[in-house]
């Protein structure tokens, strides 16, 4: 099936082979509990047409992986070139991790001294349908720390900034609210003072913002780690208490928004920390086209929605509420920023008439995003470094220089090398496709 899928879609191994050419990728899928069930899901949809394996309808498909990272390797597809083996139209994959290594001129001279040789990011699909954990990403420091400690909960010694792309409409827990929100926060939710007790939650009362950063900081941390390391009985008793007021409440007045997402989460995660600790962090809800950048050590957690993810090339998270997965709450309630306020929403910018471009404050990652209407054309200026191609919707044509047209289909994931111009155009009423790439300020620093 996987090797009919090949031919459908006019992939000519032949014309495509060799360290200066695009290498069409196999990709890893997760099924991690919080992502859609089965065809609902953009990832399972987009797994299906990578890979022709069939899709069981009673499994959350949550993420699908594109990068080298080992926690979910992408493979390169060969075909078979021993045609008397017997094996003729077969598919023969290695590693992305294994191509780009024997071959290192497709990373570009500038990413191989930076980096090694390896991609330096990871590119992802996320189906959202039940909250992430309450989670942060360790700086380099604190990373290569916890890998040393605990190589099999940590798995890499690197950070993980990331950046969230909105396809449908999306949700997410991020960052510290403002000082003024957090202290209505404390006097609005007395289940919070009940859990840390009213000596820690009345000093955010003593502080303003007019007080230095590190002073206010310091409160926020305090009120902060008081309630994520309360016992779980105790907090169960606590939200038990929260959710009983809120309906309550909710027969003679509207509840805000954050109160309704409490109440939701606590379906989802009953009696768990991280449902009344929700009442802490913005929430943030992006439109299709917007996103969402996360540097280290800054809380947040999915909500609901499909997104494009891109990250340095890390798995690790740092948990402590909203999940069945280990917790480590003091590593988590020590890293954090403690910055205070609303994240910056990125809207991109235009390169092309039909490509946006999201450059976060990152070196090893930037992504572009493509609508192409029929029969329009777009270039993707060629970079010096390495960069991964996705169509999520649609069909197409890419052409690199002189060399033959390869057509293109929903799933089709595609490793293309340094210094190449890829030529795109689209055969569908829409065709939209997302390419991650090593950030553009990094080449242009020296």
């Amino acid at each position: 099936m996987v090797a009919d899928a090949i031919h459908t879609n006019g992939y000519d191994p032949a014309k495509l082979t060799g360290e200066e050419e695009i290498q069409r990728l196999r990709c890893a899928v997760k099924n991690y509990e919080w992502g859609r069930l089965g065809p609902d899901s953009l990832v399972a949809r987009l797994h299906v047409a990578n890979s022709g394996c069939r899709v069981d309808p009673d499994v959350p498909y949550a993420e699908l992986w594109m990068g080298t990272h080992e926690s979910g390797p992408s493979h390169v597809v060969k075909e078979e070139e021993e045609f008397e083996s017997g094996r003729d139209g077969s598919e023969c994959m290695v590693t992305l991790k294994s191509w780009v290594s024997d071959n290192p001129d497709s990373l570009g001279s500038r990413v191989v001294d930076k980096w090694g040789r390896d991609l330096p990011f990871i590119f992802k699909v996320l189906s959202v349908t039940k909250a992430l954990s309450i989670q942060a990403h360790p700086n380099k420091a604190l990373a290569e720390k916890l890998h040393r400690e605990d190589p099999l909960l940590y798995r890499d010694p690197n950070h993980k900034p990331e950046i969230a792309l909105a396809i449908t409409p999306f949700q997410a827990l991020c960052g510290f609210v403002s000082l003024k929100e957090l202290k209505e926060v404390i006097a609005n939710v007395p289940e919070i003072t009940e859990l840390v007790g009213s000596k820690a939650a009345d000093q955010i009362f003593k502080v303003d913002e007019h007080d230095q950063n590190e002073n206010v900081k310091s409160v926020v941390r305090l009120i902060f780690t008081q309630l994520m390391s309360a016992s779980s009985n105790e907090t169960h008793q606590v939200i038990s208490q929260m959710k009983i007021r809120l309906i309550s409440e909710s027969q003679h007045r509207e509840l805000s928004e954050k109160e309704k997402l409490v109440l939701e989460l606590d379906k989802q995660y009953p009696g768990d920390v991280g449902v009344i600790s929700a009442f802490f962090f913005n929430y943030v809800k992006l439109n299709p086209g917007e996103a969402l950048y996360l540097d280290a050590d800054e809380p947040h957690a999915y909500i609901s929605g499909d997104c494009v993810e891109c990250m340095a090339a890390s798995d690790n998270v740092v948990r402590a509420g909203l999940t069945p997965k280990h917790r480590d709450v003091q590593t988590l309630c020590s890293m954090l920023t403690y910055k205070l306020g609303y994240p910056e929403i990125l809207k991109g910018f235009p390169l092309t008439p039909y490509i946006t471009r999201y450059l976060p404050p990152f070196d090893e990652f930037e992504v572009d995003h493509c609508d192409l209407p029929t029969g329009k054309s777009t270039v993707f200026p060629a970079v010096p470094g390495p960069s991964v191609y996705l169509v999520i919707e649609g069909n197409g044509r890419l052409q690199t220089g002189s060399s033959s047209q390869l057509l293109v289909n929903q799933g089709d994931v595609l490793f293309v090398p340094a210094n190449k111009e890829i030529h795109v155009t689209g055969e569908s009423e829409v065709m939209k496709l997302y390419r991650a790439g090593v950030s553009s300020r990094f080449f242009q620093t020296l």
